[in-house]
């Protein structure tokens, strides 16, 4: 990799630099979107004491599970448990940290992020346990609770298409949160589908410019559904 061009050559180049105890900001909803081969990495490095704020922790054995099955998860920070029977097993066990964080909510935490604003407020949990020990106001006679933004070490990012400088196209709800969180890490990491010659992408089609990524690469993906439904 060489100045504006992103491009690495390895999936270990990638997440060079990874260490214990980091946080990662990982897209995806559900399984659409998901860094499939950089989450593999992580795996392969057997990194552990991670912070990972997804918004959910995959499935048994894909995804962000298998993080899960090889214990490199300290913290999750989530909206959702999901498929995943393994995540549910260790929270309630107290092997996992859990910080369920309603959806909106969330988004809106790695978005201040991303934008450098360090915390906002919101009325979304006002008087449930998601408010519990936050500072509360009145604005227009209306109570809510201040929330912090999240930033991170790494951010693992799913794209459709890039440009070598790293300008980024998502396609349709594969978009979800990779968008925000490829602006909310001191190191983004994206993998596509395809990396195209600068000047490929029309510009007003670009989802995340390539001055938010610091490293590109192209994988392959299984793209496995999450819940597969078919007429009888």
């Amino acid at each position: 990799m060489a100045g504006l061009d992103k491009r690495v050559g390895s999936y270990q180049e990638a997440l060079d630099g990874l260490t214990d105890n980091m946080t990662v900001l990982a897209g995806g909803f559900g399984l659409c979107g998901i860094a499939e081969n950089l989450i593999g990495e992580i795996r392969r490095r057997g990194v552990s004491g991670l912070t990972v704020v997804s918004n959910n922790c995959g499935v048994d054995g894909f995804g962000l599970g298998l993080l899960l099955e090889n214990r490199q998860i300290r913290k999750i920070i989530a909206s959702y448990v999901g498929e995943n029977a393994l995540f549910e097993q260790l929270a309630i066990n107290g092997e996992l940290e859990v910080e369920l964080t309603p959806q909106g909510t969330l988004a809106e935490k790695v978005r201040a992020g991303g934008a450098g604003i360090p915390a906002f407020f919101t009325a979304t949990g006002y008087g449930t346990p998601i408010a519990e020990g936050k500072e509360v106001r009145e604005f227009n006679q209306r109570p809510y609770i201040l929330e912090q933004a999240i930033t991170g070490d790494f951010a693992i990012i799913k794209g459709w298409k890039a440009d070598h400088y790293g300008n980024v196209i998502y396609r349709h709800t594969a978009q979800n949160f990779n968008p925000l969180m490829a602006t909310a890490a001191r190191i983004t990491v994206v993998e596509v589908e395809e990396i195209v010659a600068p000047g490929e992408l029309d510009p007003a089609a670009i989802h995340t410019p390539g001055i938010y990524v610091d490293r590109l690469i192209q994988g392959t993906f299984e793209k496995r559904i999450e819940q597969r439904t078919l007429r009888s």
